[in-house]
């Protein structure tokens, strides 16, 4: 099992805090939404960091997934992850975060630029991310071609990147989606969010065919969607289509699974769609949602590396997510309280 999944994506510093209308109004965001940040948006962080109720969490999408998958693992060294942070007290801040989740890091350290960050804005339960990538927009393929890093990537069975590294290194991905398809392994992505689906298309249905799983929600879907040419909303649909596109390699089917919040999984596999219910949850328990599609997405690809059936693995999913929206950022409890057999 060591080293059985390896993930790549920009490795974030969540710095998160419980803010009013007021703030989202005065930076201009929307809830529910993932964007880059803009000139407007950079006075944010210095003023978060100012506040009482401001916390430092490990994050990035893929981070946080794999961080999740290890922890429901349970198996020392079981999960590899790679990407870029600067040399800085926050990129010392994750390192530890990371070695003491058990995941095997081997960042690229770039000595000019500062680790990249994440403003988690909570209103209500909700959550807004404005990523100010910095460091992480530093990753170079010549990173990961060195043999130490190249050995993770043989050693590896499954790869897990959200569509967030589209923009910074398309070829890193491309050399892991073509390493997994020669060697009949598992490539997975997540649509990441809406503009990943607009404005990196071209790079996004370049790696398309290699993915045998890919992942996202119902927003990211309708706007995937959109930005083919397809005229449906309707999300089992959308779920079908996506699952329909061609392939690069005919060893794997291609699987797709979409969240919809508080509604229904949808699982399409092989021209079906199956319905999985998520877990309800009273609304004063619910404390965050932000991680939550990224821990359904650990849950997931803990089974899966394990062998089970895609019913075991939605199962894990919605478990992870739902111990997830019950804390603050995507932490968990010391272990899951969970049916983990190895």
């Amino acid at each position: 099992m060591e080293g059985i999944l390896l993930g790549m994506g920009n490795p974030l510093l969540d710095i998160s805090a419980v803010v009013d209308e007021e703030f989202l109004k005065k930076y201009d965001v929307t809830l529910n939404n993932a964007i880059l940040a803009e000139e407007k948006h950079l006075p944010m962080y210095g003023e978060l960091a100012q506040r009482k109720n401001v916390e430092y969490i490990a994050g990035g999408a893929t981070q946080n997934s794999i961080r999740v998958a290890q922890w429901m693992l349970q198996i020392p060294g079981a999960t590899s992850y790679i990407g870029c942070i600067g040399k800085d007290k926050f990129g010392e801040e994750m390192k530890k975060n990371s070695h003491d989740a058990g995941v095997n890091v081997h960042y690229y350290e770039d000595e000019t630029t500062p680790t990249g960050t994440c403003a988690v804005l909570v209103v209500g339960g909700e959550r807004s991310l404005i990523a100010n990538l910095s460091a992480a927009n530093c990753y170079k393929s010549d990173h990961l071609k060195s043999p130490e890093n190249w050995a993770l990537v043989e050693k590896a069975k499954f790869f897990y990147i959200a569509g967030f590294f589209l923009t910074v290194s398309p070829e890193s991905i491309l050399l892991v989606a073509e390493h997994a398809a020669k060697a009949g392994k598992i490539f997975m992505m997540n649509l990441a969010a809406p503009f990943i689906c607009q404005f990196f298309k071209d790079a996004l249905m370049k790696v398309f065919p290699y993915m045998d799983y890919i992942f996202g929600n119902e927003t990211e879907a309708r706007t995937f969607a959109q930005a083919q040419g397809w005229e449906t909303e309707n999300v089992e649909e959308i779920a079908l289509k996506m699952a329909a596109l061609p392939k690069a390699s005919g060893t794997h089917k291609r699987i797709a699974v979409i969240t919809q919040g508080a509604d229904p999984v949808v699982v399409a596999e092989d021209g079906k769609v199956k319905l999985f219910p998520v877990i309800r949850l009273p609304k004063e328990k619910l404390v965050d949602t932000n991680g939550a599609g990224d821990a359904f997405v650990g849950g997931f690809l803990s089974q899966l590396v394990l062998g089970k059936p895609i019913e075991d693995c939605v199962e894990a999913a919605k478990y992870s997510a739902n111990v997830i929206i019950q804390r603050s950022g995507c932490t968990y409890p010391a272990t899951p309280e969970y049916p983990i057999s190895q």
